[in-house]
C-alpha cells in the first residue's frame, strides 16, 4: 500500500495500465529469455495472446480498447474517415471519440486518473487528474493538462512520438537513436507519475514499439542487418516494465496489452489503384489526389486500412449505385477481394467483413460496407494520387495483423481464453477497479 494510500484511509483497488502499442505476444513469448521481466508478468499472472478490432489500425484501436465498445459506438474507424453525406474527409482526433473512456468513468465514481500519450485523445482532457495526449497531437505545450505536467515534461525533453521519417533511411542507425531516446523519456515520465502515487487509474502508452516494428520487424523475423538492434530495444521495453512494477503498491494491478499483432511486410496493396484497373474506380481528371476527386460513375473506393465504401444513391453526393442494386455490387466486390492473389499467386485477404458483422452502435452512418483483413506479408493502402502498378514496396517492413497482439495482467485470477479480444480489457480494468457499469453498454466482457 502506498503512502498515499495510508493517507487518505482508501482501500479501493487500482490499477496502472501500461500500452506497447503493435507488440505481437508470440514474439515476447518465443523470446522469454531475452525479456525475463515480461516472463515473470506471465508466469505470476496471466499471459495470452488477443485479437485486435476490425479495422486493426491503432487510430480505431485505441478508442475502442479505452471505451469497451467497436468503432460503430466510438464513431472512428481509422487514421482517416469520412464526413457524413460528403466526400470530404478528416483525421479524428480525442473529441471526435463518442464513447465513455474508462478513466472518464473513473473521474464520475469520485477518483482520479492519469493519462499519458494514449493515441486519439487531443486536446487534453480536463474532467481527469493529468493528461497529455498522445499520437497526432502537435506538441508538449498543446497536449499537457495541467501547467505542472506539462513543465515536467518540458524539462526532460518529453516527445510525444518518435521521428518515423528516420526509419525510411536505409541506414538506420539515427531512427533507432531516436527511439531509444523517446523509449527513455516515456518511462521516466511514467515513472515519476506512477511513484507520485496520486491516482487510481494510471494509463500510460507506449508507441514507439509500433514505429520500431514498422521498420524493423523484418529485421528481426529474416535475421537481418538490424535485428540485434530490435532484440535490445525491447530489451531496454523489458527492463522499464519491470522497474515499472517494482514501483507500483500492492493495491495496484499491473495490466500490460498491445493494440493489435505486427507481421513482415512483403508487398504494399493500393486498392483504389486496383479499384479503377477492375473499372470500379475512376476520377474527374488526370489531376486527382483526394477522395473529393473521385467520377459520377464511380462505384466503390477505399480508405485505409483496407475500408470499401460502396458509391451509394442517396448516401454519397455523387453515389451511382441505386440502392436496389447495393447488396449485388457489395457481393460482388466482396468476391473479387477474396479471390485477388498477390505476385506470388497468394490469397490478398484473409477474410472480407460486412459492416454489420463488425460494426454496430449510433455512429454506423460512416462505416464502410466492407473490411478487408490482410493475409500476412499485404500491407492494405489506400490514396488517390494514383500508382503505376497494384503491388508496391515502401519503406517499412513491418505491418499491423488482427491477430497476435499482446495482453498480460499481473493477477493470476484473471483467466485469458482463446477468443478474448481487445473490447473485453475496459470491463476488465473497471473491474479490477471495483467500478460499476452497466452489462450492456459495453461490446467485450470481463475476464477478471
Amino acid at each position: 500500500m502506498g503512502l498515499f494510500d495510508r493517507l487518505r484511509g482508501d482501500d479501493d483497488p487500482r490499477v496502472a495500465f501500461f500500452g506497447i502499442d503493435g507488440v505481437p505476444y508470440s514474439f515476447l513469448k518465443d523470446n522469454a529469455s531475452e525479456f525475463p521481466n515480461i516472463a515473470s508478468l506471465a508466469k505470476e499472472g496471466s499471459a495470452g495472446a488477443i485479437d485486435s478490432i476490425v479495422p486493426p489500425e491503432s487510430s480505431a484501436c485505441w478508442p475502442a480498447l479505452t471505451t469497451g465498445v467497436n468503432p460503430g459506438e466510438t464513431g472512428v474507424y481509422g487514421f482517416q474517415d469520412r464526413e457524413v453525406g460528403s466526400y470530404d474527409t478528416y483525421v479524428p482526433m480525442g473529441r471526435d471519440v463518442q464513447a465513455t473512456r474508462i478513466w472518464d468513468r473513473v473521474a464520475e465514481s469520485g477518483r482520479d486518473a492519469t493519462v499519458m500519450n494514449v493515441p486519439v485523445t487531443f486536446p487534453p482532457q480536463r474532467n481527469v487528474q493529468r493528461m497529455v495526449s498522445g499520437f497526432l497531437s502537435p506538441g508538449v505545450d498543446k497536449a499537457a493538462y495541467p501547467d505542472e505536467l506539462r513543465n515536467y515534461l518540458n524539462s526532460i525533453d518529453y516527445r510525444i512520438d518518435a521521428n518515423a521519417k528516420l526509419g525510411h533511411k536505409e541506414d538506420k542507425s539515427e531512427f533507432i537513436e531516436n527511439a531509444h531516446e523517446t523509449l527513455e523519456a516515456r518511462y521516466e515520465a511514467f515513472r515519476h507519475y506512477i511513484e507520485q502515487d496520486d491516482w487510481d487509474l494510471f494509463f500510460g502508452v507506449f508507441m514507439t514499439t509500433d514505429r520500431v516494428n514498422h521498420f524493423l520487424f523484418k529485421h528481426y523475423e529474416e535475421d537481418g542487418e538490424y535485428k540485434q538492434e530490435f532484440i535490445d530495444f525491447y530489451k531496454k521495453v523489458d527492463e522499464y516494465l519491470g522497474k515499472l512494477r517494482d514501483a507500483l503498491a500492492d493495491d495496484v494491478t499491473m495490466v500490460v496489452a498491445s493494440d493489435h499483432g505486427f507481421t513482415s511486410l512483403d508487398h504494399e496493396v493500393h486498392f483504389n489503384q486496383w479499384l479503377a484497373d477492375e473499372g470500379w474506380l475512376s476520377y474527374e481528371d488526370d489531376d486527382h489526389e483526394e477522395l473529393g476527386d473521385i467520377a459520377d460513375d464511380t462505384a466503390a473506393y477505399s480508405l485505409i486500412p483496407g475500408r470499401f465504401y460502396i458509391n451509394l444513391e442517396g448516401r454519397e453526393p455523387r453515389g451511382s449505385v441505386p440502392e436496389d442494386e447495393y447488396e449485388e455490387k457489395r457481393t460482388e466486390l466482396k468476391e473479387m477481394l477474396e479471390n485477388l492473389e498477390g505476385p506470388n499467386g497468394e490469397k490478398v485477404c484473409a477474410q472480407v467483413v460486412e459492416k454489420e458483422n463488425a460494426f454496430r452502435g449510433d455512429h454506423e452512418d460512416i462505416a464502410p460496407d466492407l473490411v478487408a483483413i490482410p493475409n500476412y506479408g499485404f500491407d492494405l493502402k489506400a490514396g488517390f494520387k494514383g500508382h503505376d502498378d497494384v503491388f508496391g514496396v515502401g519503406p517499412r517492413n513491418g505491418m499491423h495483423s488482427f491477430d497476435n497482439a499482446s495482453l498480460f495482467v499481473d493477477d493470476s485470477n484473471v483467466t485469458i481464453p482463446e477468443d478474448v479480444d481487445l473490447l473485453d480489457i475496459a470491463p476488465t480494468i473497471l473491474d479490477l477497479m471495483n467500478i460499476e457499469y452497466s452489462g450492456n453498454e459495453l461490446d467485450g466482457r470481463s475476464l477478471a
